[in-house]
């Protein structure tokens, strides 16, 4: 099958040089990129080794991509569970857990209002908000300390010293997740409510 894809696109490219067997083309190179570069096309070519490592020296990583979820563990009697099993088998939800957050959605739309007015008496910021070293570091040159109120994820960055936190992070109250190094936290206990 792979093989004839790879047979059409050679007749669409046109003349191919040097003239290899498709067999040849498989093993050489798995990708369509290894075809353009044998096309009749001067401007298509494979970028040399060197270039290769090269361009994988300067990749800079935008961020670290961290967990979009955070695990839970719940306990459910076995009619509970057979029933949400039943549901699945009959094609309701996908599995238990497309059925256990379907229901939790269902139950925070159902209490929207409610945990709207709350989270705002309690003056807690929605959503994901991050605590760069640098934003830390502006804080303490100003003379100023920060108070977290996060519902939702807060993350303080990796390179945020245990030092650094405690001389700017006055409280941490999070309803939801709290990513920060071990010693971090640990720094941050007794101001964490």
């Amino acid at each position: 099958m792979l093989a004839g894809l790879l047979h059409n696109c050679l007749l669409e490219i046109g003349p191919v040089r040097p003239k290899l067997p498709l067999c040849q083309l498989v093993k050489a190179e798995r990708s369509f990129l290894a075809i353009f570069a044998l096309t009749a096309d001067p401007a298509i070519h494979i970028p040399s080794q060197q270039m290769v490592k090269l361009m994988a020296e300067n990749v800079v990583p935008l961020r670290a991509k961290g967990p979009e979820s955070e695990k839970i563990t719940i306990n459910l009697g076995y009619v509970d569970l057979g029933q949400i099993d039943l549901l699945v088998q009959e094609g309701f939800y996908s599995n238990r857990t497309d059925f256990i957050r379907t229901s939790i959605r269902n139950q925070l739309q159902r209490h929207e209002d409610a945990v709207k007015a709350s989270a705002s008496r309690k003056s807690l910021d929605l959503g994901l908000h991050s605590y760069t070293r640098a934003r830390l570091e502006a804080a303490q040159r100003a003379g100023q300390t920060i108070e977290i109120n996060v519902l939702g994820l807060a993350t303080i960055a990796p390179d945020v010293t245990p030092e650094l936190a405690r001389a700017t992070i006055s409280s941490v109250v999070v309803l939801g997740a709290l990513q920060a190094t071990p010693e971090v936290k640990a720094a941050l206990a007794d101001r964490t409510h």
